[in-house]
């Protein structure tokens, strides 16, 4: 195509040679290199040549144009356009149409509840179970009423700083009172009723730690003066042994204290773990002090042996200690299985899934308690049957393996509690089905349903939801005589805008009632489900 515009015969390649060109005296060509070349200024024959050519096109257009007017009349030509409305560019001052809590606005924008009962007041629907509609506000209307009490955005700034520090100051003034509580009921009691706290410990899971607490409390203590009097090492590994579970189970107690704190803004989701944490730590406890002192005093009786004093007093400690070891584990075994069939679990399934810890600990170390006394005493026996003191350090190598492995049991199965385990097939499955078997649901996706512990299950899904239903169910709820008038008012493109506008908030609106209807369906059917979240795709 340059060498046709140097030769001045462009208009052979256009596609119409009939249409009007019009050739200029200078034309620029940009070249696949990217230089550009003044072809008017290197060719002027060439653009001689162009006028000449332009010129008799132009008699021949016309009179081919001539000819056509008189053979045929002029087609009026027909242009389709479709009408679209212009998109709107929403900036910062479109937020001023969301809403705001009374809450929120009295504390982001220093305000008092006067102040807000001159605003408009809108009922919006709520997030909440409690309640069905909450009162909302306008956030421009909230920002020019703060600017009317303050006066300017430097003095309401100035205000925000102020109260700043008055709630630090506050929360350090607090925290002073509160130690100053503490040590006010130290020195001369307390004498605060009973709360709901202390009652935990009366019943369930608390009631079977601390009858573990006082039974262990005593055997270590009688244990101890055997080991004094004998020097046996397996009635030390026993005494070392009912010393760790009385420690273990007082930080059980503790765990079980802490749970029943109520959520704060720090820990929205609660304290219920700081069941699992003490068992974990409890576990940690037993391996280090059970196991580990266990295996340490065999290991050195194996090394330096020396002779045994008269076990007699020994054996009746034991006894007394298997009896109450035995009355203790039979408290945990009836409580778990209270428990488990009230889940509908079997006792293993109970116990492997670690859903009580507390009792779980309680179990298992009174299970081993009376596996190690009748090591202990067997050891014991053997050793004074035949005087050889290997007998006795073996029996308290023994006692620690018995403890290390229950303590890796406790390890094992809290830590998986911690680290949030799916739920039950079975039950993931009765979920699904529930939400898959509603009318407004299309599909579910992304389904995931967590274990938070002590029987409580946080459910997450995606839901697809059938666009049509909604609608309809809106449409249920409307006067459709009223509706077909509106539609017959719509005339112009701004009406169109203002009708769709109104019905799409109020279809949302109807979209959130639906999702909320779902939780609550969810919650009342499952009652181990406390949270769900249900997100829209």
């Amino acid at each position: 195509w340059q060498v046709s515009m140097k030769s001045g015969s462009l208009s052979y390649i256009l596609p119409c040679n009939r249409l009007p060109v019009q050739l200029m005296s200078q034309v620029r060509v940009y070249t696949s290199n990217g230089q550009k070349k003044d072809l008017g200024s290197e060719d002027t024959n060439g653009s001689a040549r162009g006028e000449t050519l332009h010129k008799a096109e132009t008699g021949r257009q016309d009179t081919a144009n001539a000819g056509q007017k008189q053979s045929s009349p002029k087609q009026p030509i027909q242009v389709k356009v479709k009408a679209v409305l212009k998109k709107r560019e929403y900036g910062p001052k479109y937020t001023q149409n969301n809403f705001i809590t009374g809450v929120r606005a009295i504390n982001e924008f220093c305000l008092k509840s006067s102040d807000l009962d001159q605003l408009r007041k809108i009922k919006r629907r709520s997030p909440h179970d409690d309640t069905e509609t909450f009162t909302v506000y306008l956030r421009s209307d909230v920002e020019a009423k703060s600017l009317e009490v303050w006066g300017s955005p430097e003095a309401l700034a100035r205000e925000r700083k102020r109260r700043k520090e008055a709630e630090i100051k506050y929360r350090e003034n607090l925290f002073r009172n509160q130690r100053l509580l503490w040590e006010y009921k130290e020195f001369f009691g307390n004498t605060k009723p009973r709360s709901s706290t202390a009652a935990m410990f009366f019943k369930g899971p608390g009631k079977v730690v601390m009858v573990a607490i006082c039974i262990n409390g005593l055997n270590f203590f009688f244990k101890l003066l055997a080991w004094v009097y004998t020097g046996s090492a397996s009635m030390f590994s026993e005494a070392i042994h009912s010393l760790a579970d009385t420690c273990n189970q007082a930080l059980l107690a503790l765990g079980i204290s802490q749970s029943a704190r109520t959520p704060d803004p720090s820990h929205p989701y609660g304290f219920t773990n700081m069941r699992y944490i003490a068992s974990l730590i409890s576990g940690v406890g037993i391996f280090m002090m059970g196991a580990g002192l266990s295996w340490y005093h065999g290991i050195m009786g194996l090394l330096h042996p020396h002779p045994v004093e008269s076990l007699l007093w020994a054996y009746c400690i034991l006894a007394g200690s298997l009896v109450s070891e035995g009355a203790t584990l039979l408290v945990a075994i009836n409580e778990i299985r209270r428990s488990a069939r009230a889940k509908g679990l079997s006792f293993y399934q109970y116990v492997v899934q670690s859903r009580d810890p507390s009792t779980n600990v309680v179990l298992l170390e009174d299970a081993a308690a009376v596996l190690s006394v009748a090591v202990a005493a067997t050891c014991m026996g053997l050793t004074s049957l035949t005087g050889n003191p290997y007998y006795d350090s073996v029996g308290s190598l023994g006692v620690g393996t018995l403890l290390g492995t229950v303590s890796a049991f406790l390890i094992y199965t809290n830590t998986e509690a911690l680290l949030g385990r799916s739920i039950e097939p079975e039950q993931l499955q009765r979920l699904t089905e529930l939400l898959e078997s509603d009318p407004v649901v299309r599909a579910i996706h992304d389904v995931k349903a967590t274990d938070m512990g002590m029987s409580k299950v946080r459910f997450k899904a995606e839901v697809d939801f059938d666009g049509r239903v909604v609608t309809r169910s809106y449409l249920e709820k409307q006067d459709i005589e009223q509706l077909l008038q509106e539609i017959q008012q719509v005339k112009t493109l701004e009406e169109l805008e203002a009708f769709m506008l109104k019905h799409g908030e109020n279809i949302i609106d109807m979209l959130g009632a639906e999702v909320d209807r779902l939780e609550k369906d969810l919650k009342q059917r499952n009652p181990d489900v406390r949270h769900v979240d249900l997100e829209i795709l």
